[in-house]
């Protein structure tokens, strides 16, 4: 079987790329010819059975990622699938399941029933649970039961796998030489140092990526190269030890291509404004254009509550700048367990940070979406403004909880409306066809 980048570069176009350049707008050979270079991933396992496909690079529409998942002290597989829902509702491009408690393997299978989009998981976690559920200490786990763990989720049909393989023993180095206010905030990253310390070995993950690339190829499920050494906060941005596992993860991606493995990178994190392009800019320079998967990122620390507005102030940089794929925050990040409340608002910034990077990028329809918008204001068309929202259902709740619906003005303004007096001063509405 080959996968959708053998495909690619053997000039066939799959039934996935098909449908994915229709939905996108876009020239069904530029994009194989973006998957062929590496600059476009086409997620979809071949055993996960009526998945939307969905591209994420360059070119096409940016992407939003929803985390949902159980911890140790919430673990109710329904309250995941509830989140599932919601997200998708709001417009969500994929789904991974973080889940760390309770029924691992079943809360995962029930999203996916559930959810017949790209479901991403991060197996390390999964692996370090069952280790520790069987009496063990973390810091013993054999590296055969993480790979048994990897290719259970490829199995299940999952489509694509944060693997922490830029957690190497010079990457720690570097963070131990160069010193950090908080270290590492990585679930995986912390997981897999300790490890290392512990039993004085290579990242199993770095050491035996080929074994990696052979479950990964099998089902065509896309690596994504995850930042163990992200930043947690905005002064420990863009130091060696990010930098130095950005470097090894650019090697692996490039050794992932040759091997036909579907492949993008995750970065920061916590990062001030100004530093944004340029990580963005050493991503693709230093691994030949892969897709790139922010989390945010988080423009500042101080915002505790609101840090779905703070990642998408950084996600609608980042992306403008060339990210490809934002992964949501919410409300609630660094405080609990997200609701699903907390996923819809996640889900809301994230999409609207995306759709102001596409604006920048021109990418197709997006100028039309906000140009249909406007016509709409300047028609006075309050229920063609409602079906251009992005969430009309909260627009809808707003205009009907202040005046009537037959009413062509708002409580803002009222009789003084300018666009209104504009139309009484004789202005007339331009052919909105030219």
């Amino acid at each position: 079987m080959m996968t959708q980048l053998e495909s690619a570069r053997e000039g066939i176009l799959t039934e996935q790329m098909k449908r994915v350049a229709e939905e996108e707008g876009v020239d069904v050979e530029e994009l194989r010819r973006g998957i062929a270079a590496g600059k476009i991933i086409l997620l979809g396992n071949t055993r996960h059975e009526d998945v939307k496909p969905v591209a994420i690079g360059k070119g096409v529409r940016t992407k939003v990622n929803a985390n949902i998942g159980s911890s140790r002290d919430c673990a109710d597989p329904e309250s995941e699938k509830e989140k599932a829902l919601q997200a998708m509702e709001a417009g969500t491009d994929t789904l991974m399941d973080l889940s760390t408690g309770g029924d691992i393997d079943g809360i995962r299978r029930k999203i996916m029933e559930t959810a017949p989009i790209p479901i991403g998981t991060v197996p390390f976690y999964q692996a370090a649970i069952e280790t520790v559920a069987r009496g063990e200490r973390l810091v013993d786990m054999a590296p055969d039961a993480l790979f048994e763990v990897i290719e259970r989720h490829v199995l299940d049909g999952v489509d694509f796998l944060t693997v922490h393989c830029g957690v190497t023993l010079l990457s720690k180095e570097r963070l131990e030489a160069e010193g950090r206010l908080m270290d590492v905030v990585s679930r995986g990253g912390s997981f897999h140092i300790e490890w290392m310390v512990s039993q004085k070995k290579e990242n199993p993950l770095f050491e035996q990526f080929d074994r990696l690339l052979e479950i990964a190829h099998a089902y065509d499920a896309a690596l994504s190269l995850g930042d163990g050494f992200r930043p947690g906060c905005v002064a420990d941005a863009t130091d060696r030890a990010q930098i130095q596992e950005l470097i090894v993860i650019g090697e692996l991606a490039q050794r992932a291509r040759e091997a036909g493995v579907q492949v993008m990178i995750e970065g920061p994190g916590h990062m001030p404004v100004d530093q944004i392009a340029t990580n963005v800019l050493l991503e693709k320079k230093l691994c030949n254009g892969a897709p790139f998967y922010v989390l945010g990122p988080i423009v500042t620390d101080i915002a505790p509550g609101y840090d779905h507005i703070t990642a998408a102030i950084g996600g609608a940089l980042a992306a403008s700048a060339g990210a490809d794929f934002l992964c949501y925050v919410t409300p609630s990040e660094h405080l609990r367990l997200p609701t699903p409340e907390d996923v819809w608002e996640g889900v809301m910034a994230s999409r609207i940070a995306a759709h102001a990077a596409d604006l920048a990028k021109g990418l197709p329809g997006a100028h039309e979406w906000d140009r249909r918008m406007a016509v709409c204001r300047k028609q006075m068309d309050w229920k063609g403004q409602i079906r251009e929202a992005i969430d009309p259902e909260r627009a809808s709740r707003m205009r009907a909880s202040s005046l009537p619906e037959d009413e062509d003005v708002c409580t803002m303004c009222a009789e003084f409306c300018a666009i209104k007096k504009m139309r009484e001063a004789g202005f007339v509405d331009h052919d909105e066809s030219a």
